[in-house]
């Protein structure tokens, strides 16, 4: 079965917004500020949800978090899978979590609020690595110019990076991942999560005058 792109994701995460009665507003921010904008932005999308100037500094405080906070041992996938299927994430049924047994098992995340879109995490040395499929290569016009685009515009998708790698149908494809240590707390592999779903979607809107496929919702 071929792998679904990301734009099969942009297109269900939008039309699932739209169900819900919410709207799209564009907003001007300073990057450093990013992670606090989706913190507010997802207490917003909840029905009858205001947030006071207090509220506001609290989500800030929340995810302000130090490391140095946290437990300073090493996850494992098993560990940091039985931890995160405990996490509000998973309780609240945002998202659905399974383990993918093997001899480098992995964590196969669905993100229910962002259209259903897949996100792998696994555990290797020293990182923790969350990724998520964009689009297969062919499903490019220019390819060269999409790699000097994402050179030039990928750090505007904070805590994510864009690669190129071989999926296991013998296709390249794009994938958008990020990077954190091993003994991270709890709370940042979960924001490194959001952020990548979220940051998954908006490099799908950001990029497609350069794919050869739809975005929009049907």
């Amino acid at each position: 079965m071929k792998t679904k792109s990301s734009a099969h994701y942009q297109r269900e995460y939008r039309r699932r917004l739209r169900e819900q009665g919410l709207v799209k507003k564009e907003v001007w921010i300073r990057p450093d500020n990013t992670g606090l904008l989706a913190a507010v932005e997802k207490q917003l999308r909840r029905a009858g949800t205001e947030i006071s100037h207090e509220g506001v500094v609290g989500v800030n405080r929340e995810i302000g978090v130090s490391v140095m906070n946290g437990n300073l041992e090493s996850w494992t996938t098993v560990s940091l899978f039985d931890a995160l299927k405990e996490a509000d994430l998973f309780v609240e049924a945002s998202a659905s979590i399974e383990m993918i047994d093997g001899v480098d098992p992995a964590i196969h995340i669905t993100m229910h609020d962002y259209g259903d879109l897949p996100v792998f995490l696994t555990v290797s040395g020293e990182q923790i690595i969350v990724e998520s499929v964009l689009w297969e290569v062919s499903e490019i016009d220019d390819v060269a110019a999409f790699n000097e685009a994402i050179l030039r515009t990928h750090k505007y998708f904070p805590l994510s990076t864009i690669s190129m790698d071989k999926m296991r149908d013998g296709a390249d494809y794009y994938h958008m991942f990020g990077a954190l240590s091993s003994t991270s707390i709890l709370h940042n592999v979960l924001f490194e999560i959001e952020v990548l779903a979220s940051n998954v979607i908006q490099a799908t809107s950001a990029y497609s005058n350069f794919l050869n496929i739809s975005v929009e919702a049907q």
